[in-house]
């Protein structure tokens, strides 16, 4: 008699390529690519993966600044819309690495849901390991799902937290720009905004999380490249240009053993806007 295959229990918030090909095509398992930018719409997916489009749904188009959290109405729709149920075990990942995938993750995980990982170094590890790909569909034109969002206060958090969190002791603002934006002698991309950073803040590069690869540095590393910039301070807060890489480093976080985190959505498309939010320069 068939003995049908277990739903697969993930390892952690992390998964590589060799677990992937192992459980793909088990039961409840969903893969998502969750590409950005030049890489949304890579001719090329995980084989059955569906379109996480953070540049299309999954960002709430009624606000001004990129890349921002849907409502969980609008999040319970489009995730019910790609097939994904409460039971079910989702590995997301993108064509760049580990980039954008970070940010799905972190989306599912503020909405409630927890049985999410990331494929470590992204669609270039699975192809690099020989992995077959297929072409990537438009959309998901499937079953739909029953999951439902259930919001969990302080994942994604505005600017008076991070203000509080800068006037916290106990507390490290990290940002994930590159140091050239940070210290604000690199333009920033998006029109309009002021450059430089939070007053307080301390500039961790999301890149220096990953090896060459796009594949996660070990936890002992991640752990030492926190403890060089925030020290012995455990509530971080995490900050980057529109809300994304910042998650890499909330990922990152997770990996290395902190629990009391949070992504900032607006993040320096919001801060770096013209107001009264104070903005320094330099180191």
């Amino acid at each position: 008699m068939h003995t049908p295959r277990p739903r697969p229990a993930l390892p952690g918030p992390l998964v590589d390529s060799a677990w992937l090909t192992a459980h793909l095509g088990a039961p409840g398992l969903v893969v998502l690519d969750a590409s950005v930018g030049a890489h949304r719409g890579s001719p090329h997916r995980v084989p059955g993966a569906r379109p996480f489009d953070l540049d299309g749904p999954l960002s709430d188009h009624t606000s001004p600044l990129p890349h921002t959290m849907p409502d969980p109405a609008a999040f319970t729709a489009e995730l019910r819309a790609l097939g994904l149920d409460d039971t079910s075990t989702v590995v997301v990942y993108d064509a760049a690495g580990v980039y954008s995938s970070a940010r799905a993750w972190w989306m599912l995980r503020a909405m409630g849901f927890d049985r999410a990982a990331v494929l470590d170094g992204g669609l270039p590890a699975w192809t690099a390991a020989g992995h077959p790909v297929e072409p990537l569909p438009a959309r998901y034109t499937g079953p739909h799902g029953d999951f439902t969002a259930r919001p969990r206060p302080g994942l994604l958090v505005d600017s008076a937290h991070v203000r509080a969190a800068l006037a916290d002791p106990a507390a490290a603002v990290l940002d994930a720009r590159t140091p050239a934006r940070f210290t604000g002698t690199a333009p920033e991309p998006r029109p309009g905004l002021r450059g430089g950073h939070m007053p307080g803040a301390v500039n961790l590069p999301f890149a220096d999380l990953l090896h060459a690869d796009g594949r996660m540095r070990p936890p002992a590393e991640l752990r030492a490249h926190f403890t060089a910039t925030a020290g012995d301070r455990r509530t971080l807060t995490f900050t980057c240009g529109s809300g994304v890489t910042a998650c890499v480093l909330a990922l990152a976080a997770e990996l290395a053993g902190y629990d009391d985190t949070a992504v900032y959505d607006g993040s320096w498309s919001d801060w770096g806007r013209p107001s009264d939010l104070p903005v320094a320069t330099g180191a």
